[in-house]
């Protein structure tokens, strides 16, 4: 069996490593050129160069590979310890495989799943333990249920040959799904929203390769033959046209004369048009347009922690839920005491005064000890610090009905 998961897990990193060289010039063949209303092609290619688009994925894929992820083993008692034994701690906290990090495999593992709807990664596994974690490239697999429900995983390669992995060997995490078997693809969903930016994108940089000016007529007094009409426009376009032509001297003779064409009022409106792309494609991709560097007059740094720490409850919060129950699922499905769990305190922590604010009231009420304060701010432990204070004002139940001593004291 070793070998065998060997073998595969070899098999599958050549693949990776040659779908990842030609990738930037198969996408278009794997996904197709599919167009949207606005007259533009829609693809991953065509997607990443939308400034709004990538914002938000380097959002999301940043803000989860940000943060600590770490495996714990909880108790009897509701507790939980670090494990550190347990093989999959190193997958996920340090190296999912030879060449990448963790921070690297949760980042790519994101852009897949928010993009495209799924991101996969084959589970390599040694006598029943997971030992590394290989990302499957989008397009080189399609997912497959049969009538029993099972799942599998058909992986093609660039030789066209093909590989069947059951879902146990592979780690799956779905974005926003209708079927439950894959998550819905984001350049189908908003593809008018995406397409219609770049639309915009393509027509403001026409605009400004022609100098800023939407153009005009060159007008002739008498008649021209296809031949001098062509050349007229060519020597035109040669002198004029263009941002390094801009503002040099034009010489006409024949009686011409240049009238240029104003601006019409959706041209005036083209900002405008660019900016509420920026909100509708954050809507779709469930982003506050304020993480991707979009200010409107409702932003101000009164407010900025306000929008952060909504970004981390209703953005991040339920990719954390889906990539910590996604990962019991597939990684430990056998061990329910094993949980992989992302340490988030780093991100809501507010100010120095908040957090001092926070800390004493947890101490002073007893429900946060000392060296858990310290642990949250990555301090290392000290002894006697470890047990909760009991404010003098309270006391338990079996406290209160204890008889008091001779002296009521």
């Amino acid at each position: 069996m070793a070998g065998l998961f060997g073998s595969l897990a070899s098999s599958l990193r050549r693949r990776e490593l040659k779908a990842t060289d030609a990738g930037n010039l198969s996408w278009a063949a794997l996904f197709g050129q599919q167009n949207s209303r606005a007259g533009v092609s829609v693809n991953v290619d065509s997607a990443l160069k939308v400034s709004t688009v990538f914002a938000c994925l380097r959002v999301l894929a940043d803000g989860i590979a940000q943060v600590p992820l770490k495996v714990y083993r909880e108790k009897a008692d509701g507790s939980k310890e670090l494990a550190k034994d347990h093989p999959a701690y190193r997958l996920l906290s340090r190296r999912p495989n030879e060449w990448m990090t963790s921070f690297e495999f949760r980042q790519v593992m994101m852009f897949h799943a928010v993009l495209l709807g799924n991101g996969c990664a084959y589970i390599g596994r040694v006598r029943g333990v997971p030992r590394e974690l290989i990302p499957l490239v989008p397009g080189s697999y399609t997912i497959e249920q049969a009538s029993d429900y099972t799942l599998t995983y058909r992986l093609t390669g660039l030789n066209g040959q093909a590989t069947v992995l059951p879902r146990e060997d592979v780690f799956h995490l779905r974005g926003p799904s209708w079927t439950g078997v894959a998550g819905l693809d984001a350049l189908q969903v908003a593809r008018e929203a995406v397409g219609l930016a770049i639309a915009t994108e393509e027509t403001h940089a026409a605009l400004h390769a022609n100098g800023t000016q939407p153009g005009g007529v060159l007008s002739i007094k008498g008649a021209l033959d296809d031949a001098a009409r062509a050349r007229l426009k060519e020597a035109w376009s040669q002198y004029q046209g263009g941002m390094q032509n801009k503002f040099k001297t034009a010489v006409l003779d024949m009686d011409s004369t240049w009238t240029p064409l104003g601006m019409k009022g959706v041209d005036a409106e083209h900002l405008d048009t660019r900016r509420f792309q920026i909100e509708e494609i954050c809507r779709d991709l469930k982003v506050f347009p304020q993480m991707v560097g979009y200010a409107d007059k409702t932003a101000t740094f009164a407010s900025a922690e306000a929008f952060f720490l909504a970004h981390v409850i209703h953005t991040l919060n339920p990719w954390i839920e889906n990539w910590e129950q996604s990962l019991a699922r597939d990684l430990f499905p056998d061990e329910d005491d094993i949980v992989a769990k992302f340490s988030m305190q780093g991100l809501l922590r507010g100010d120095n005064a908040a957090r001092a604010t926070f800390y004493a009231s947890g101490i002073t009420n007893g429900w946060l000890t000392r060296n858990e304060a310290r642990r949250l701010e990555d301090l290392n432990p000290i002894e006697g610090l470890g047990e909760p204070l009991l404010p003098l004002n309270m006391s338990t139940q079996g406290e209160r009905a204890r008889p008091l001593p001779p002296g009521g004291n």
